[in-house]
């Protein structure tokens, strides 16, 4: 059953339940119509008996031809219920023990064969004031042979008309699938290279509705891509420049023979490119780990003055040969969250801060709307209105710092791992000039 197409099980099963209505129905029309001709008979054989009461001692006969039709037998029995009167060539009615019963004062029906007599008959049984009863039986054949045609339609039309309402139910399912099989086909041709949406049925119905969610789906799926393939366009770009660089600095010091002092410079420069890949390769991995929700932290009670402390420090010689002021403003926070993925992020947010910006550089936290929050803000220009809004997207970088080294991957990984600790990665331009960016973490990490 399972292995049928789906209209076709749904016409056997509408079939089925058809069958079962017009069974139903055919049996109930059997009785109800054998049940009214009974009735029908009943009537006839109580008017007949009143006849027949009638002319219980007249020397006419107990039944009249022409208003019996031929049909209808009567006999008259004394008290004793031994048979007084019949019509011609009648046989016994009733036997002996119904017969005493009847004379006794008892009415009842009977329906049986009589001896002698084809077919069956419906005997009425009618007591005599007097004494006696008197006795009458009519054919059911007139009502066997209205039953039995009803019967024989009923056989022939009943399974036409089940045939008739599967083929209609199956004309009934094709049409309902109709939209499904547009939608097949036009998924069919969906693919990397040929995006493209499916046809929505015009009902609102749940095809109509699945439709609308396979667009959904579809369309999610192919930003997802276009995403992967705007990652690998950007990673690729990343990863030409310092792999060249680095080529370009081992063929000069191979070209021709090089003092020492011109080889260690040569390596010098090869390694701070070897730095800088190993870096961006570093980010790219932790992206491509991010993708699937894996992220790695280690929760524990952090104190973020020494996380500030521990920044501080590392960028405090770069800060003073710039000739700028890198300050950490004191905090007695305390927070649940990774203290390397944190100062990873704030490495980040320092190491822009000294490449793109100007003035002294700042690192505070702030508690504000149950959150505690991160800052590093320095006194530059700040950032470009136009970039602000997609400062934190992948290989993002402002237009004045594209002849800068750098991946522009730094503030997505700190966007990340604010994530990843149910938190989120802001910026703005502060009134006085500056940029200012922070991490906000729940306060019930705290």
């Amino acid at each position: 059953m399972s292995t049928l197409p789906i209209r076709v099980r749904l016409m056997l099963v509408f079939g089925v339940a058809i069958a079962c209505v017009i069974g139903a129905m055919s049996i109930l029309v059997y009785v109800r119509v054998g049940s009214a001709l009974l009735h029908s008979v009943d009537q006839t054989l109580k008017a007949q008996a009143r006849e027949s009461l009638a002319h219980a001692h007249d020397e006419h006969g107990l039944v009249d031809p022409d208003a019996a039709g031929g049909r209808t037998l009567a006999e008259l029995l004394s008290a004793s219920g031994s048979r007084v009167r019949a019509t011609a060539s009648t046989p016994a009615l009733l036997d002996e023990g119904d017969a005493q019963a009847s004379a006794a004062g008892r009415t009842f029906y009977r329906t049986e064969s009589l001896p002698g007599l084809s077919g069956r008959w419906r005997v009425l049984a009618v007591p005599v004031p007097s004494g006696g009863a008197i006795v009458v039986a009519r054919s059911l054949s007139e009502r066997d042979d209205a039953l039995h045609r009803i019967s024989r339609e009923l056989l022939i039309a009943g399974p036409l008309a089940v045939l008739l309402a599967s083929l209609a139910g199956y004309g009934l399912a094709a049409a309902a699938l109709r939209p499904v099989e547009a939608m097949r086909r036009r998924a069919a041709s969906v693919s990397a290279s040929a995006p493209g949406t499916l046809p929505v049925p015009p009902a609102r119905d749940e095809i109509s509705r699945l439709a609308e969610t396979l667009n959904e789906m579809l369309s999610r799926l192919q930003a997802s891509l276009d995403h992967e393939r705007r990652f690998v366009a950007d990673a690729s770009h990343e990863l030409r420049t310092p792999v060249a660089l680095l080529r370009t600095e081992l063929e000069l010091a191979l070209r021709r023979p090089r003092s020492p002092d011109e080889l260690r410079a040569a390596l010098r420069s090869a390694l701070t490119e070897t730095e800088r890949l190993s870096q961006l390769a570093d980010d790219l991995l932790l992206l491509a780990r991010s993708e699937d929700g894996s992220l790695p932290i280690q929760l524990e009670r952090t104190d973020l003055s020494v996380v500030f402390d521990t920044v501080i420090q590392r960028f405090a010689t770069r800060a003073r040969e710039a000739g700028r002021g890198l300050r950490a403003e004191p905090t007695t926070a305390v927070v649940l969250a990774d203290p390397t993925r944190l100062e990873q992020a704030l490495d980040n947010l320092v190491e822009n801060a000294l490449r793109y910006g100007a003035g002294d550089v700042r690192v505070f936290s702030r508690s504000a709307h149950s959150t505690v929050e991160l800052h590093v803000a320095d006194g530059g220009a700040g950032f470009d209105d136009a970039f602000l809004a997609r400062a934190f997207d992948r290989f993002s970088r402002a237009d004045d710092a594209r002849g800068e080294s750098g991946s522009g991957l730094g503030l997505s990984i700190v966007r990340l791992i604010a994530e990843a600790h149910g938190g989120r990665a802001e910026a703005r331009n502060q009134p006085g000039g500056g940029a200012d960016v922070w991490l906000a973490l729940p306060q019930r990490s705290s």
